[in-house]
């Protein structure tokens, strides 16, 4: 059994002043980078050099403005990575890079030695506040960890004094979510003051989840109660850096937004620590998808996917959203068939919204694509296998004929798992397209037969078709070629079958096209019914070939099949 007593609730902010649950997103924030400073501490093996001016172009490339590019006090890459970035002039006017340092003199200093020649920079200093960790490992009280982050605060004032660039001061009370909030607020407050900040020119104050420890709407009153309660609020950025622990990063992130967030500090894909910090395309993608301008280049997130990957080394969970590789794919048949139909519906009506069931997005709209959205398994239905046959390869199969065929992929994908769209397309071929034996059509002649005196048909045909390798033909009349097709087998070979319904359509446009037809044709004596398929440039060609294909599949030819001799 669990023992599950070992652990106790953590306290929750009794705020029910709070205003949040009112509101709706209506923006994106300011968004921050810290896949090289927190994302890259978490690796197995921490990217180089090369590695990390890799990432540099693609955070560039993607629209970020507000990078934490490293610790360049504790680590020699780090340092030697921001000084490549500002001796190679590689920061663009508009972008500003975010350095991190604890509270110690010595740590600010090589912080302001290695942003020398920056034209801007946010450095970022932090302690930790919360009760546990005053308690085991800083044996401290509050007095004294406030003192701490004064003291920071005042240091990186005189080292600020003297920079020839701009320096925008960031502060982070560590381990925000389990400090109580009246003493967040009191050590947030000191820091303001001590810094001095006005509107034009405000201090970024930093709430992080550090380690998540409630539900995401504790967070978020945690955020609103320091967000009314801080001193100096118009002078104040209020940011956070949401982890995630009990997985719930993204929502706490949405619904601090909700309540006053302006910032959102995280990584590509949520990596990072433990579970990993916030997942900023996540939160992106989801104000995409409600209409919202998320401000960032990501249209294409299959290149963000491989260098992620390559440069982290880890691969991206095919669940993941937006990201994973069965994100936009549908194995259950009543999924598969609203997709079918919600796209269908969408371009019958030529609507400029998306709204389609079970996919959130067009998968377009972010670089992947409509191949594979569907993919057929053992759960899968008929709408599945009408969608691949359409999407792929422009069959449309009729209502009817769709279960019978979804049958057929049914058995394939108990025996073998997953069918791809080719082994769909192989067993349509060998199923219906190939079935010319024992019957092969070979040659047909339609003669029109309206003016002609003492019938009472107006079409004449004439078939040539081997029977199991013997050549023979007949002629037959009715009204159409598909009626006089019929009554020819049966006046000259006894088959007795009705046809049930009819349907066909151009395969694809041009000097070379082809037309797909569909006939359901039933055995009268047997009262077994099938479909048969035919392909031609010639429509009239096509049906008959689709009445042999259904002929064949009926098990008609032979000797045996002389029924009425």
């Amino acid at each position: 059994m669990l023992n599950y007593q070992r652990y106790t609730r953590n306290p929750v902010l009794q705020y029910p002043e709070r205003r949040w649950p009112e509101r709706e997103i209506e923006k994106a924030p300011v968004w921050v980078s810290v896949d090289l400073r927190d994302g890259n501490q978490a690796l197995i093996d921490p990217m180089v050099v090369s590695e990390k001016l890799e990432m540099w172009d693609l955070l560039m490339k993607l629209g970020f403005r507000q990078v934490e590019v490293g610790f360049p006090s504790a680590s020699q890459i780090e340092y030697d990575f921001l000084r490549r970035l500002i001796d190679e002039h590689r920061i663009p006017d508009d972008v500003v890079v975010q350095v991190l340092a604890q509270c110690r003199r010595e740590q600010i200093d090589r912080t302001f030695e290695a942003i020398a020649g920056c034209r801007q920079a946010i450095v970022h200093i932090y302690n930790s506040t919360s009760t546990l960790q005053r308690d085991v490992v800083f044996h401290m009280d509050k007095e004294q960890v406030k003192q701490i982050a004064v003291q920071g605060t005042e240091w990186v004032r005189e080292k600020a004094k003297d920079f020839p660039g701009k320096i925008i001061l960031e502060y982070s009370p560590e381990s925000f979510t389990g400090t109580e909030m009246d003493y967040a607020v009191e050590v947030c407050d000191a820091v303001v003051e001590t810094w001095g900040p006005d509107p034009e020119n405000p201090v970024i104050i930093n709430l992080p989840s550090t380690v998540e420890m409630n539900t995401p709407n504790v967070y978020a009153d945690q955020i609103e109660y320091c967000s009314t309660h801080l001193k100096h609020r118009d002078c104040i950025i209020l940011s956070i850096h949401p982890h995630n622990d009990r997985g719930e990063g993204v929502a706490a992130a949405e619904l601090a937004l909700l309540a006053g967030a302006q910032r959102v500090e995280g990584t590509l894909l949520g990596n990072g620590e433990r579970t990993g910090n916030v997942d900023l395309l996540n939160i992106a993608y989801n104000m995409f998808s409600q209409g919202i301008n998320p401000e960032l280049n990501i249209e294409n997130i299959n290149e963000i996917i491989g260098v992620c990957e390559r440069l982290t080394k880890m691969k991206v969970d095919p669940r993941h959203p937006y990201a994973g590789k069965l994100v936009f794919t549908a194995f259950s048949g009543s999924h598969q068939d609203a997709i079918n139909k919600g796209i269908a519906a969408m371009r019958e009506r030529g609507s400029r919204i998306w709204q389609v069931p079970y996919l959130p997005i067009d998968p377009a709209d972010i670089g992947r694509e409509y191949e594979p959205i569907v993919r057929i398994n053992s759960q899968s239905g008929k709408g599945g296998v009408a969608f691949v046959m359409d999407t792929y390869f422009g069959f449309k199969l009729p209502k009817a004929m769709q279960r019978e065929f979804a049958d057929v992929i049914q058995a394939e994908s108990e025996k073998e798992g997953e069918v791809p769209p080719q082994k769909i397309m192989d067993a349509f071929r060998r199923e219906y397209l190939q079935q010319n034996e024992p019957l092969h059509f070979r040659k047909l002649q339609v003669a029109d037969l309206q003016d002609a005196e003492g019938t009472e048909f107006d079409t004449g045909v004439t078939v040539t078709y081997t029977d199991q390798g013997e050549e023979k033909v007949f002629s037959g009349v009715g009204n159409g070629p598909l009626d006089a097709v019929k009554r020819g087998f049966r006046e000259s070979r006894g088959y007795n079958f009705r046809i049930l319904d009819y349907n066909e359509h151009a395969l694809k446009s041009g000097s070379d096209s082809q037309a797909a037809a569909y006939v359901h044709v039933m055995d009268s004596e047997t009262g077994r019914a099938t479909y048969g398929v035919g392909v031609s440039s010639n429509i009239t060609r096509a049906s008959v070939r689709a009445i042999f294909s259904a002929l064949n599949r009926l098990g008609f030819g032979s000797v045996e099949s002389f029924r009425n001799f």
